[in-house]
């Protein structure tokens, strides 16, 4: 008979997967975004992601290319993990308030211009933020205002790349 600490652990590995599904083939309402989630998993986005990133720490901080490719990969790794959570959840919230106050006073639905601007800078401060505690934490490299700006502008780069495609080549669910 199991113990109580692994039937614990147990629920607690079967609700990490659960998260980590693809949420939006598992949706019955969708917000933009979960849409831009899906190509944010691309391997093109997350090539592209990387390489751009890639050139801004390593001139920001002044790293050697080793390390420099080291650092994008574990800050971009962790966004990844944490990123497919939170972005959906923010996108979520940004539905609760101050989404119903727009679709209240201007009149339209979900996916209107403001929502998909809101979204596009969520997804970006959001990852700038996860990345830039990983370059902190792990790679002690100094976090200042400045820092993250250009982190913020590197994940603009990536996640506008990931966000025209959705004009580009609509999601089909």
């Amino acid at each position: 008979m199991p113990d109580r600490a692994s039937g614990r652990y147990g629920r607690w590995a079967l609700m990490a997967v659960a998260l980590a599904m693809p949420l939006a083939a598992q949706a019955d309402v969708v917000w933009p975004a979960l849409y831009l989630e899906t190509r944010l998993f691309s391997w093109w986005a997350i090539g592209l992601g990387l390489a751009v990133e890639f050139f801004f720490i390593r001139k920001l901080f002044a790293l050697p290319p080793g390390r420099a490719l080291l650092a994008d990969l574990a800050a971009n790794s962790a966004s990844a993990l944490l990123g497919v959570v939170l972005i959906p959840l923010s996108g979520l919230a940004w539905e609760v308030f101050p989404g119903f106050a727009f679709y209240y006073l201007l009149h339209v639905g979900t996916f209107n211009p403001i929502t998909w601007a809101g979204t596009f800078a969520l997804a970006c401060l959001i990852n700038a933020w996860l990345e830039s505690y990983v370059l902190k934490q792990f790679f002690k490299l100094p976090w200042t205002r400045r820092t993250f700006a250009w982190l913020v502008l590197a994940n603009a780069c990536s996640v506008g790349v990931a966000f025209a495609s959705l004009w580009w080549k609509p999601v089909q669910l």
